[in-house]
C-alpha cells in the first residue's frame, strides 16, 4: 500500500498530461484529417502560408490539390491547407445592427 501511495503523484501527473495535452491534440488531428478528406472542387481555401484560392482539381497520386489563385494554378499538399482559416473564410457573414 505504501508503494502505491509513493507512485500516485506520478500516475496522477501522467493522467493530467494525457487529458490536457495529448487527447486534445489527437482530437484536433482527427478533425483536420476529416476536413482534408471532405474537400471538394470549388471550395475556397487558405493555405497555412496564407495563400488564398479555390480548388480546381485533385492529384490523388501525389496527395495534393491544385488551386487557382490570382497568379495562376498552384499545386499544394493537402496537409498545407489550414482548417481554421478556410472555415473562417467560408463562414456566413453576420450582419451588424
Amino acid at each position: 500500500m505504501d508503494q502505491i501511495a509513493q507512485f500516485a503523484p506520478i500516475i496522477l501527473m501522467f493522467v493530467v498530461v494525457f487529458f490536457f495535452m495529448i487527447r486534445p491534440q489527437m482530437k484536433r488531428a482527427k478533425q483536420e484529417k476529416q476536413f482534408a478528406s471532405e474537400l471538394k472542387k470549388g471550395d475556397r481555401i487558405v493555405t497555412k502560408s496564407g495563400m488564398h484560392g479555390k480548388i480546381i482539381d485533385f492529384s490523388e497520386k501525389q496527395n495534393a490539390v491544385i488551386i487557382e489563385t490570382g497568379a495562376g494554378k498552384i499545386t499544394f499538399d493537402r496537409s498545407s491547407i489550414s482548417m481554421e482559416m478556410s472555415q473562417k473564410l467560408n463562414a456566413p457573414v453576420k450582419e451588424k445592427k
